[in-house]
């Protein structure tokens, strides 16, 4: 909800996504919060898991076969990188492809086969793992690595999410100098 470039944060990623996507959806608990964005907000279903649970959420409301999701504070989540990975599921028998940068895996901006990744998150969820990426070895991932990832991300800021004053400063400096 911070204000990013004179609009909520959650608005740009919104809009950022938007060209490829056949559905978004919200993960929230607080629904009215963000009635504003006019799309379909739902609660966790699995309440008290943090990320994972917002993760398995989306991977139970999701109409689609493959469901791409990402984290709302992310302000240069890329719609390129998202395509690229949708492709990579498409045509290999991949049930998840998530991109790896120096701080390790990013699913928060990755995109799973729907029933599969739902079935491995929930099992994961039910024995009581709470990391987001406790249920990867039970399913085939995709690591988009460093390399693969260079093209989409140059400046490396994709991944870079915004949790305190100081990196909403930067984030907005580093927007301001896309446009400029």
């Amino acid at each position: 909800m911070l204000p990013f470039l004179g609009q909520p944060l959650i608005q740009r990623v919104v809009e950022r996504v938007k060209p490829i996507a056949d559905e978004i959806l919200i993960t929230a608990n607080q629904a009215a919060d963000y009635a504003f964005l006019n799309l379909p907000i739902f609660p966790d279903v699995l309440p008290g898991y943090g990320a994972l649970g917002g993760l398995f959420t989306a991977l139970t409301v999701s109409k689609s076969p493959v469901t791409a999701v990402v984290a709302c504070d992310m302000p240069f989540v890329s719609a390129d990188l998202l395509a690229y990975q949708l492709r990579l599921v498409d045509q290999g028998n991949w049930d998840a492809v998530v991109p790896k940068s120096e701080a390790g895996y990013e699913p928060l901006h990755g995109v799973y086969r729907t029933q599969t990744c739902r079935n491995a998150v929930e099992w994961a969820i039910r024995t009581g793992e709470r990391k987001m990426i406790a249920w990867f070895p039970m399913v085939k991932i995709y690591a988009i690595e460093q390399e693969e990832l260079h093209p989409f991300d140059p400046q490396g800021r994709i991944f870079w999410n915004v949790n305190t004053p100081e990196e909403l400063q930067t984030a907005q400096e580093a927007a301001h100098a896309e446009t400029d």
